[in-house]
C-alpha cells in the first residue's frame, strides 16, 4: 500500500518512515525541511514541499494517489506558540486544510493525524482519558484541537477513516541508532538534558518549582519514539481491518517529574551538570499522564521500551554517535 507521510524528515516522522519501509509500505515523504533533515529519510522518496502551497501539493497527491496519509508536519513548541500564535494557527491549520482538500481530490480513504495531549489543557483528573474535556491553555493545543475537528468533520462528509493520536511526551532515539533528533538547541526536557550532560549546552533550566506536584516540578508521561510509531502502525492496521475511526491517547500511563528526569539523565550518562531554577513558562500544565487503555484494548498495541532509563540511554548513545561524526 502507498503512504504519504508529511513531516517525514522530522524527528517522529522519520522514525515512522523507517518503520513503514521495513514493513514493506511504499512511502512518499513530503517535508519543507524547516526542521527536518534530508538524510533522515531512510526509505521512499522525499519531495521538498511546503504544505501551505496548495497547487503543487494537489499535483503531487494526484500523481502519487496514496491509500493512506500520515500527517506529522506541524509547529510543536508550546511556549513559542504563546509568543507567535498566528504562525501556529496558519501553519498547523492551513496546512491541514490544504492536505484534506488534496486528499479529497485524490480519493484518499485513510488518515492518521498527529495530535497532542496539549488539547486537554490542565486536566481535572489523571490519568487522562480520551473522553475527558478538551480545553487547551495555549495556541499550540488549540491548533491541534481545531485540526482534529477538521479531520472529523471531513471524515463524516467524505467517508474518510481516521485515527487521531494524542501524543504525550515523545523522547529517545531509534534503538538501532540509525535515527534520532538532530536539533542543536532542543527545547524538550530529555533531549535538552542530554545535550547539557554532553557539554553542548552550559546548564539546564527548570521552569517552575511551585507546581502542585510531589516535588513542585511538572510531571509528564514520556514515551519512546519507536513505541509511538508502532502505535501509529497498529492504529492503521486496526482501521484497515475494519476498525472504526477513533481518537487514541499514546503514552505509558505513568508520570515523571522534571527533577526525576534530571536524576535519571545524570545516572545514565554518568555526568553531573548545572541546573538553574527559574520562573514558570506560560502554557505549561502541572501534570499530564495518559490513560492508553483504549489504544491497548482496541488495537492490541503493547509498548516495548517502557523504561525511562532506556529512553535516555538510546538518546545518549545517539548523541555520542553524532559527536563522533562531527569530529
Amino acid at each position: 500500500m502507498k503512504v504519504l507521510v508529511t513531516g517525514g524528515a522530522g524527528y517522529i516522522g522519520s522514525h515512522m518512515v523507517k518503520l513503514l519501509g521495513e514493513k514493506g509500505y511504499q512511502v512518499l515523504v513530503v517535508d519543507n525541511l524547516s526542521t527536518g533533515k534530508r538524510e533522515a529519510v531512510l526509505y521512499g522518496r522525499l519531495v521538498v514541499l511546503d504544505l501551505l502551497l496548495y497547487a503543487p501539493l494537489e499535483e503531487l497527491m494526484l500523481d502519487f494517489r496514496p491509500d493512506i496519509v500520515m500527517h506529522f508536519a506541524a509547529k510543536i513548541l508550546v511556549h513559542e506558540s504563546v509568543r507567535k500564535p498566528l504562525e501556529y494557527y496558519e501553519n498547523n491549520l492551513q496546512a491541514t486544510w490544504n492536505l484534506l482538500r488534496a486528499m479529497k481530490r485524490a480519493g484518499v480513504k485513510y488518515m492518521i493525524f498527529s495530535s497532542s495531549a496539549a488539547v486537554y489543557g490542565t486536566p481535572s483528573s489523571l490519568p487522562v482519558k480520551e473522553s475527558d474535556p478538551t480545553v487547551p491553555i495555549n495556541p499550540y493545543g488549540w491548533s491541534k484541537l481545531m485540526g482534529e475537528r477538521m479531520v472529523e468533520d471531513f471524515a463524516r462528509a467524505e467517508g474518510l477513516k481516521f485515527g487521531i493520536l494524542r501524543y504525550f511526551n515523545v523522547a529517545g532515539a531509534d534503538p538501532e541508532l540509525k535515527l534520532g533528533p538532530v536539533k542543536q538547541n532542543p527545547t524538550h526536557l530529555i533531549a535538552r538534558a542530554v545535550k547539557v550532560a554532553k557539554g553542548d549546552i552550559p546548564y539546564l533550566e527548570v521552569y517552575g518549582t511551585d507546581y502542585p506536584t510531589p516535588d513542585g516540578t511538572c510531571v509528564r508521561d514520556y514515551i519512546h519514539v519507536t513505541d509511538l510509531c508502532n502505535a501509529h502502525l497498529r492504529v492503521l492496521e486496526y482501521l484497515l481491518e475494519g476498525g472504526q475511526s477513533d481518537v487514541f491517547n499514546v503514552g505509558y500511563g505513568k508520570g515523571y517529574s522534571v527533577l526525576e528526569v534530571i536524576r535519571v539523565v545524570k545516572e545514565v550518562t554518568g555526568r553531573d551538570f548545572e541546573v538553574r531554577y527559574t520562573e514558570r513558562r506560560e502554557g505549561d500544565p502541572p501534570e499530564l499522564v495518559a490513560d492508553p487503555a483504549k489504544l491497548v484494548t482496541l488495537t492490541g498495541w503493547k509498548p516495548s521500551f517502557d523504561d525511562l532509563s532506556f529512553i535516555v540511554k538510546t538518546l545518549w548513545e545517539w548523541e555520542l554517535i553524532l559527536e563522533k561524526h562531527d569530529s
